[in-house]
């Protein structure tokens, strides 16, 4: 489940952002599923939102008890979906300048706070968009693309070095990439289908930065809400500054809950612990996202302490264990809104707000649009490319054509497993070297590579493989 919003619209640069602004209060294996029963919607007709709710309430209804619905075997007509598949839907990049920034820091508290303005805006889709369900991926799929932004985010603390450390075509002869664009480049692959796995990895050259992980997500429907959570092999994001001494920190996902089907307005909301950490450094980052009220109206708020620690030794889940001495500072704000940060162990409600940092404002934001392939450069196997006639039947409203096709790929993809099964071959991912990774950090092939420094140099080509998972 996830969220979508079709357009991407001119978005101001993140810049420097004065911290006495004015604080506002204010992110298996496959389990047989009961048989769904298709609406039929007439073609040319756009299902009413409060038509697709009952649909997929009524759908929902009927896996109340099953343990997870992610892993469940079922598919969905096509008019409660939206046109674009998971994988180029499922991403953290809605803006890649916070990204790449996160290394430019010379202090170590200052490339902690770049990580959480990063934090803060990878899922703006959730801020700005509407609930709503991509294609699910099928085995072997990928998705590849770029995004090539100016690398306006300056340091939140300390001094800032943005030297240009591979002087590629982006930014070619400038010994800083200040004010430069530079290339950020992604690819994520379809690793495993049951239970479903996505495997990813973003690379940013010219700032030294990488990222990696994997995507897969457990699903529970309670009765009044679905509640995703990570799945096993999903332990979160990586990202490693290979100019820092490979520095890395870990960021966890907390729980998202889906909600308001009983008043007719869907919505996201998240009420969870998660923690951003870095070994090396010895920082650590407790967030936690406050539960909403059950007729309460929804404040998406957020706090955190970010603390010195060991981290391979710290055990501490909760804000309220960590000792006033080990606190650096703290996080309040809202999700949706404005996040902020105060220096030391005081309560955030006693800091004068001219002592307040802000770590990023929402509002104006918007997702930074992807550069793809064109769909006569992609290989068959590729989302959009893959999925291009479901995609063209939506977009034409034509339903019942939609789910047609949909389900002639879900039925080729069945009958390419049972074909390895009676062959006895495991399937093996192309671009990662396997379907999942113990601590959850996947691993590029020599193919997978050589994709990425394609996507760097500006060359699309990619040859044919030797096997295709479902087509």
């Amino acid at each position: 489940m996830g969220l979508h919003r079709k357009t991407a619209p001119e978005s101001p640069t993140i810049s420097a952002m004065s911290a006495t602004d004015s604080p506002t209060t204010t992110s298996m294996p496959g389990s047989p599923a009961p048989s769904i029963k298709e609406e039929k919607v007439q073609d040319g007709n756009v299902p009413s939102d409060s038509s697709k709710l009952r649909t997929f309430l009524s759908i929902l209804k009927r896996f109340i008890g099953v343990t997870d619905i992610a892993a469940a075997r079922f598919s969905l007509p096509a008019q409660l979906m939206e046109p674009i598949p998971n994988l180029e839907y499922w991403h953290y990049l809605d803006r890649p300048e916070t990204f790449v920034a996160i290394g430019d820091s010379e202090e170590d508290l200052g490339r902690m706070l770049g990580c959480l303005r990063f934090w803060f805006t990878k899922d703006l889709k959730y801020v700005h968009g509407k609930p709503c369900k991509p294609y699910n991926s099928t085995l072997g799929e990928f998705f590849r693309c770029q995004w090539e932004v100016e690398d306006s985010a300056p340091s939140l603390r300390g001094s800032e070095n943005k030297a240009n450390l591979q002087q590629t075509a982006a930014a070619p002869a400038a010994s800083s990439t200040k004010g430069q664009p530079v290339k950020v480049s992604y690819i994520t692959e379809q690793t495993s289908h049951h239970p479903p796995v996505s495997a990813f990895y973003v690379d940013c050259p010219d700032k030294g930065i990488s990222a990696y992980g994997y995507d897969q997500l457990s699903a529970r429907f309670t009765g009044t809400s679905v509640k995703v959570t990570p799945g096993q092999f999903n332990e979160g994001i990586f990202v490693t500054l290979h100019h820092r001494d490979n520095e890395e920190y870990q960021m966890t996902h907390p729980a998202a809950f889906l909600g308001g089907f009983i008043r007719g307005n869907l919505n996201v909301t998240v009420a969870d612990t998660c923690y951003i950490s870095c070994t090396k450094t010895g920082i650590k980052t407790i967030l936690h996202y406050v539960e909403e009220g059950y007729f309460g109206k929804t404040q998406n708020k957020v706090e955190g302490v970010v603390y010195r620690c060991v981290v391979e030794q710290d055990n501490i889940s909760r804000i309220k264990d960590v000792l006033d001495k080990d606190i650096i500072g703290r996080i309040d704000g809202v999700w949706t809104d404005k996040v902020w940060f105060s220096y030391g162990s005081a309560d955030f409600k006693k800091v004068a707000e001219k002592d307040r940092v802000l770590l990023i404002d929402v509002n104006p934001l918007r997702p930074v649009p992807k550069i793809c392939p064109p769909v006569n450069e992609q290989l068959p196997n590729e989302s959009q490319r893959f999925w291009n006639g479901v995609t063209e039947s939506i977009t034409a409203k034509q339903f019942n054509a939609a789910t047609s096709k949909k389900q002639e790929l879900e039925e080729r993809q069945r009958e390419r497993a049972a074909e390895r099964k009676a062959q006895q071959k495991e399937w093996q991912p192309r671009f990662f070297t396997a379907a999942t990774e113990s601590g959850g950090r996947p691993h590029l092939t020599e193919e997978g590579k050589a994709a990425m420094q394609g996507l760097h140099s500006g060359n699309w080509h990619i040859d044919p493989p030797a096997e295709y998972g479902a087509i």
